[in-house]
């Protein structure tokens, strides 16, 4: 999966802008698959079940988040806003790269108070243009983040794995799955770092049963961090809980119980601040049953997000073996 998810992460796609990246899951469907992009852009892919399967449908967002440009100024300098959650501890120095290839570097202001964490406003990108004549940006065109993966170890690192790791997850659940009795949906959804917006139509239009999401997760295993009962290479993360959902027990029992089944090590995760397309989908038209299976994530909201490679691998086998059997939700 590794060359999947590299090709993924690197791929352009801030929020509203996914048009790349869904482009290359279709390059990589199984030859045959049933596919249909609903007027958000959200990619549906059906695969048809044997009769008195559930409906089910899967969710992992395409978009990144990005920066959206304000304003250029008179020496050609770019200031900018947040395209979802950016944080601004780590954009110093950082580069960006616009849809048309375009790379600015973000600089900082001198600071009144260098003790405080400081504000978007404080912050430019450089594209190298003398003027605001010469400057090949406009006003409202969006960048994302620009940085390689990287393997280390056996941890993987790149831009944008908030969510193309869940992306790449469904891709190989598609592949790899046999003989299925429920009528599956792998919904690739748009504008989740904005409101989880995909998913709220993308779930009204599919009406499924039942609905996970496959999102990632933060962690609480680096120095000083907030506590959080979740780290990298313990396994799939069960939602328990978030910021904007209570999961359906029935769903994160099902979960569960299809872990310990399969001897797949998993953890139970409570996150205190943040969501998932599943807290859109749950309460879609009169409601849908569901959970989340989550990647645990280091440095969430950076460029440089890293994950576990053994959890990616344990997230698939765990959908693989939930999807194979019939469903008992209560």
């Amino acid at each position: 999966m590794k060359e999947l998810i590299r090709s993924l992460t690197e791929c352009f796609g801030p929020s509203g802008h996914e048009e790349a990246v869904r482009a290359l899951i279709r390059r990589e469907l199984p030859r045959g698959a049933e596919t249909r992009v609903d007027a958000m852009g959200n990619l549906i892919v059906h695969r048809t079940g044997a009769a008195g399967g559930r409906r089910i449908m899967l969710a992992a967002h395409m978009d990144e988040i990005g920066i959206v440009v304000t304003h250029v100024d008179q020496k050609g300098f770019l200031r900018f806003g947040n395209v979802g959650g950016v944080l601004s501890m780590p954009l110093t120095g950082g580069r960006v790269r616009f849809a048309q290839g375009i790379t600015g570097v973000i600089g900082l202001e001198k600071l009144e108070d260098p003790s405080r964490v400081p504000s978007l406003d404080k912050f430019y990108i450089d594209v190298g243009a003398p003027g605001p004549a010469d400057c090949p940006v406009r006003v409202g065109d969006v960048a994302c983040f620009n940085r390689d993966f990287e393997e280390v170890g056996a941890r993987i690192v790149a831009k944008a794995m908030d969510d193309r790791i869940g992306c790449a997850i469904l891709l190989e659940v598609m592949k790899e799955l046999g003989r299925s009795p429920h009528d599956l949906y792998f919904v690739f959804t748009v504008q989740e770092e904005v409101g989880v917006r995909g998913a709220g139509t993308s779930g009204y239009g599919v009406e499924p049963e039942i609905a996970l999401a496959v999102d990632i997760t933060l962690t609480g295993d680096t120095p000083e961090c907030a506590p959080m009962a979740v780290a990298l290479g313990s396994g799939p993360a069960i939602k328990i809980k978030d910021s904007g959902m209570l999961a359906h027990t029935g769903v994160k029992d099902w979960l569960l119980r299809t872990a310990e089944a399969g001897g797949i090590p998993c953890q139970r995760e409570v996150l205190v601040r943040g969501t998932t397309d599943a807290s859109a989908i749950q309460v879609s038209r009169a409601g849908v049953p569901a959970g989340c299976v989550s990647i645990p994530t280091r440095y969430a909201h950076s460029p440089s997000e890293m994950v576990d490679y053994g959890d990616v691998e344990a997230v698939v086998q765990l959908l693989l073996r939930a999807l194979a059997e019939p469903v008992d939700i209560g």
